[in-house]
């Protein structure tokens, strides 16, 4: 079985973000215990006493308001811990990857930028499946949210009727389970990954992003990149790394 932990970032309201991402990382079960070890290892070097009390959530770390991020006060040193986090993946097996759909949210007026990632992002994670083996299952688990109650419904729907392609996703065995995001390592990276990917599409910043790119469900005999999604009205002409890939 693999797992697909994700989480959101950005807003799916808010008028001065042009991008609602969601993004995260798909883990065979096996390898679910070692990649957790290894987030945890880096809060132990950063707070040695209580590194169970310390949350990797990428935009506070930005921010530098809460502790234990308000200690370093050089923005460098901050901007290291969100790549440091993202690094993990460096040292993963290659059946470890990530995946995110970026959604530009003008391009997409009267839908729900929510729901329009989640069909996007948990279609694509059914082909992963599918491509894995034919009795090969998979999970959803997010970070608990107000868009759960609409997000399992939606899931139920896919798996009776069909998405939008009207693929039915017989290889997610269940709705999607919500969690909080402080009892697991795994939902900490997913925030990173997806905060990774709203940077690069709403602010051009590859900082972190470029700690990832290597890591997206991808065709390795066609370059084919499966697990990004740029969706945006212009993406024919975009020359981002996943409509690139496409158009190849």
């Amino acid at each position: 079985m693999y797992i697909l932990y994700l989480d959101d970032s950005g807003s799916p309201i808010n008028p001065n973000e042009e991008y609602f991402v969601l993004g995260g990382v798909c883990v065979p079960e096996q390898s679910v215990r070692w990649l957790s070890y290894e987030i945890e290892k880096l809060a132990e070097r950063l707070v040695p006493r209580n590194s169970s009390g310390v949350e990797f959530h990428a935009s506070e770390i930005f921010g530098g308001r809460e502790n234990p991020w308000n200690t370093m006060h050089a923005p460098a040193d901050r901007i290291a811990v969100i790549k440091n986090v993202l690094l993990t993946l460096q040292a993963a097996y290659a059946d470890i990857v990530t995946f995110a759909c970026a959604v530009h949210k003008a391009s997409y007026l009267g839908q729900d930028p929510v729901h329009v990632a989640f069909e996007d992002i948990s279609s694509r994670f059914n082909l992963f499946l599918e491509r894995a083996g034919s009795t090969t299952r998979g999970l959803i688990v997010l970070d608990k949210t107000v868009h759960e109650t609409s997000l399992q419904k939606l899931a139920i729907d896919f798996r009776r009727t069909g998405n939008t392609w009207g693929r039915q996703l017989r290889n997610i065995c269940e709705v999607p389970l919500f969690v909080d995001s402080k009892a697991t390592r795994l939902i900490q990276l997913a925030d990173h990954v997806a905060y990774a990917v709203f940077r690069r599409y709403n602010a051009g910043d590859l900082n972190y992003f470029n700690c990832i790119e290597n890591r997206f469900d991808s065709d390795p005999t066609t370059g084919t990149i499966h697990g990004l999604s740029h969706l945006h009205a212009n993406r024919h002409t975009c020359t981002c790394p996943a409509c690139l890939s496409r158009r190849s």
